[in-house]
């Protein structure tokens, strides 16, 4: 029971609740504005609530709240009241007023049919007073029209007679206005072609037209014709010029074959004279055919100028014909004699023909070409361009033929010219000149082309262009790029330093230092000299410029060609091939100034840094690589000085390859102490070795603790760093910030190698805080640069890898690698035992050698393991494991059989 109570209770609720529109509820806020709560469409009685009594304290004043909603409610009551009682009268009112409106509405519909009905009582009355009125304006039209068809065959029967004898007797001024006239008068009796009279006199008419017709072309002919002078029936230059304006009146075909035998009448001297088999006909010979016309057009306008109607364009149509049929007669021959054209002869005869063309397109205007037969000639439509040239197209391949020629012998020449050209001496001196040239006949034969066609022979020169860009890339500039030279080397320094081995075993250790000096100098890498450098840098800015003019050759050529033949006009491959010289010549740079600065690393690693007992200026290896910078990097910036963006990418791809070499050769050294006494005897020997003077208290600094070495190493990589980082201004008198793409690889790749010195100064003991200290600094470091840099602080075997298990527990998220063994011949300082496997691997003979020459290495290498470990600790210090391998080549391939 109190479910049922509950759903007809919310179905109450659902039929009280009144849904207005959103256009009533505007429509009653503009009426009645209010701010009340109350009034608002979306009011939420418990909002409402909360709003007034916000908190328990604020139910003490519920009776007042209470009383003044009674008060609103009965307010509210009132006026609901007085509304309603309102609603009441104003019905009755309205029933009132609906009342009085139906009646008004009877009055006027009675009205409107009273005026209606008079109305049509008017309408009748006109009716019957125009009614005579429209009958006397039929007659006189219907009269009016029989007047004027009385005339007209009045016209017609009078007109026939009068042309018939004025015909007769050649009057044609008198028969051109009454000829006109009966013409149009018996188009306005075809509709009285039923009647015989009319139809008779229609046919006098049609014969009247065709007997003119027939005695206009006698007469022409008979004036024309060379064997008529002395006819005396022949018309004068005034009866020709009626008997023009006469045909012009009558049909088309008349006009139309009285021209087409005029003019070839003209033309057949031409076509005598310039029959194939004549000589004058060949195309050596093509500009007598224009000077032949533009003769007789001279001497025809002289003379008959005057005779025929402007309109009829006398003049333009023998020009035009005359272009049909040497267009024809020249593709007949020139099929003929094909053999006979060369690139000369066949550009002379389309240069004459192009010339003639363009003096017909000032000449006329090219209304008569719309009714040529030919349908090139109407592709043409208002122009003469190739009308007579459209015939060498399909022998146009002559000419892209001898083009390619021309190239391959201009490109032959270039490359003999490169053989001797020399580099400029002044600063900058822009690109090599041979390569204007090329361009500037690229385009040479863009222009001539395009006058001869945009079509296929276009395209086949754009191939052509391909092609010797190529050309020109691979025999003239790449042809020219300089190859470092090896230093002079013989193999009597090699045989002279290896007899010392043998022969003078009192100074074992001497001799076998000199050998790996000797070596060593053999292996140098090969350097460029000041003006192979310049000549880089002079092929870079002509490559340049080549990539840019090749852009705007593409360009141009997309903008001439036949639209048909745009999309493959694609000249990337050859920009790609000038992409790579560039990217090519920038390497060579950089590799260059890379070999000087490994020597200068070669010579890091040969300074005792455990050995240093105070830090003073910067190293001589540093100075060495600032002085080689300095000489090196001011002529390369100097020849690209408009090649800015390709010398910042010099100096970009430099310092990716230099830091990364730096950071290797720093994981070489060991700048702290160990200890052992075979590590201060090896230093000392290092020292000894060094061509960098080192005091003796260094030799003899004591072991353990010693990180001066790592303090001299900072001070010589900030140095670097600040050299680098104004590497791009160096010798410069005009100092520019670097880029600062530039700066940050700089300040990147030096900042590690700060951090591994700074890794390698901080005690190993205790361990956590070493690998605290190590995480800190090189937090993107991995398992294999943490075992490189225990090498570096000559940490024993044991304690590495206890220290590696720990960083690897310290950061468990890294992927490790297997670390580098610490026998390998890549670390440093390594002992007695890694130098006893790499004399094995020196004594091993090569295969297939002779007997002699494995006694000789044998020997060779029981001499190099005799002189101790003192010699193959100087050894390890100067080089790596590749190193010792690349002596145990060199050992084998210089030993004499």
């Amino acid at each position: 029971m109190n479910l049922v109570e509950e759903e007809n209770d919310s179905k109450k609720d659902h039929i009280n609740e009144i849904v207005l529109s959103d256009d009533v509820q505007r429509a009653i806020e503009q009426v009645l504005q209010s701010s009340d709560p109350l009034d608002q469409p979306d009011f939420n009685p418990t909002d409402y609530i909360n709003q007034l009594f916000p908190n328990e304290q604020s139910l003490s004043n519920i009776d007042e709240v209470i009383s003044k909603m009674e008060c609103d409610i009965s307010l509210i009551d009132d006026n609901i009241r007085s509304v309603v009682r309102g609603q009441v009268n104003t019905g009755e009112n309205g029933r009132v007023a609906l009342k009085e409106a139906q009646q008004s509405l009877t009055q006027l519909f009675s009205l409107i049919t009273d005026i209606k009905s008079r109305a049509e009582k008017t309408e009748d009355m006109v009716k019957e007073i125009t009614r005579d009125i429209k009958q006397l304006d039929s007659a006189k039209n219907n009269l009016t029209y029989a007047i004027t068809t009385l005339n007209h065959l009045h016209m017609l029967v009078g007109g026939v007679e009068n042309l018939k004898r004025l015909s007769e007797r050649r009057q044609y001024g008198e028969v051109l206005n009454p000829l006109q006239a009966i013409i149009e008068v018996n188009q306005h009796f075809q509709q009285y072609s039923e009647i015989s009279q009319i139809q008779t006199l229609s046919a006098q008419v049609q014969q009247i037209q065709s007997e003119l017709a027939t005695q206009i072309t006698d007469d022409f002919k008979n004036f024309f014709s060379p064997t008529s002078h002395s006819n005396a029936n022949r018309m004068t230059i005034t009866q020709l010029k009626d008997a023009c304006q006469v045909a012009s009146v009558l049909d088309k075909p008349v006009k139309k074959n009285i021209l087409k035998w005029f003019i070839n009448l003209q033309l057949q001297e031409y076509v005598q004279l310039f029959h194939e088999n004549q000589d004058i006909a060949w195309l050596d010979k093509i500009d007598k055919r224009y000077a032949w016309v533009k003769r007789h057009l001279l001497d025809f306008e002289e003379k008959y100028g005057t005779v025929f109607p402007p309109d009829w364009e006398v003049s333009e149509r023998i020009t035009v014909q005359f272009c049909t049929i040497t267009r024809e007669e020249l593709a007949k021959i020139v099929t003929r004699r094909k053999t006979e054209i060369d690139v000369k002869l066949l550009l002379f005869a389309i240069q004459k023909t192009g010339n003639f063309e363009q003096l017909l397109d000032k000449r006329f205007n090219g209304t008569t070409l719309v009714e040529a037969t030919s349908e090139e000639v109407r592709q043409e439509r208002d122009s003469f361009n190739n009308l007579i040239g459209s015939c060498f197209k399909p022998y146009l391949d002559i000419y892209t033929d001898s083009i390619d020629r021309d190239l391959t012998a201009l490109i032959e020449q270039f490359a003999q010219q490169n053989q001797q050209m020399v580099v400029p001496k002044e600063i900058n001196p822009g690109i090599i000149p041979n390569c204007a040239d090329l361009f500037v006949f690229y385009k040479k034969c863009m222009v001539q082309c395009m006058q001869l066609s945009n079509e296929k022979p276009m395209y086949d020169l754009v191939l052509i262009f391909k092609k010797y860009l190529r050309e020109y890339a691979a025999k003239v500039l790449e042809a020219r790029i300089p190859k470092p030279q090896p230093p002079n080397s013989t193999t009597s320094t090699i045989s002279s330093s290896m007899s010392l081995l043998t022969k003078d075993f009192q100074n074992l250790s001497t001799a076998a230092g000199q050998v790996i000096h000797n070596f060593l100098k053999e292996g140098e890498t090969p350097r460029f000299s000041p003006e192979d450098m310049r000549k880089i840098c002079y092929i870079l800015a002509t490559a340049e410029y080549c990539l840019e003019t090749v852009q705007q050759l593409e360009d141009k050529l997309k903008e001439k060609i036949d639209k048909q033949y745009i999309a493959k006009v694609d000249l990337s491959d050859e920009k790609d091939v000038y992409h790579r010289i560039i990217s090519n010549c920038i390497q060579l740079l950089v590799h260059d100034i890379d070999a000087a600065c490994e020597q200068s690393l070669l010579l890091m690693t040969k300074i005792a840094w455990h050995s240093i007992s105070n830090v003073g200026d910067q190293s001589g290896f540093v100075n060495q690589i600032i002085t080689n910078l300095k000489q090196t990097v001011p002529v390369i910036r100097d020849n690209l000085a408009n090649s800015r963006k390709y010398y910042t990418q010099f100096c970009h791809k430099f310092v990716n390859s230099f830091i990364p070499k730096y950071i290797n050769t720093l994981y070489r050294l060991r700048p702290t102490s160990s200890g052992s006494s075979s590590a201060s005897g090896s230093a000392a020997l290092v020292a000894s070795a060094s061509s960098t003077s080192i005091s003796d208290s260094a030799a003899n600094a004591p072991a353990g603790g010693n990180i001066l070495g790592c303090e001299q190493l900072l001070l010589d990589t900030h140095s670097l760093k600040t050299v680098l980082i104004d590497l791009p201004s160096i010798g410069s008198q005009v100092q520019r910030k670097p880029p600062a793409s530039y700066t940050k690889v700089v300040v990147k790749g030096m900042a590690k190698a700060e951090m591994i010195i700074k890794v390698v100064m901080q005690p190993v003991h205790p361990a956590s805080l070493y690998i605290e200290q190590y995480l800190k600094l090189m937090p993107e470091s991995n398992v294999v640069e943490f075992h490189k840099i225990l090498e570096m602080k000559n940490v024993r075997k044991i304690e590495q890898q206890q220290l590696v298990e720990a960083y690897k527990r310290a950061c468990p998220q890294l992927q490790q690698q297997t670390p580098v063994s610490s026998s390998s011949g890549g670390s440093v300082g390594t002992s007695g035992g890694d130098t006893g496997g790499t004399s094995g691997q020196m004594s091993e003979p090569t295969a297939g050698g002779n007997s002699t020459q494995s006694q000789q290495i044998a020997a060779a290498a029981a001499a190099i393991s005799g002189a101790g470990s003192s010699i193959m600790a100087l050894g390890d210090s100067l080089m790596d494991k590749g190193r010792i391998k690349k002596i145990e080549n060199l050992i084998k391939n210089r030993l004499p059989n």
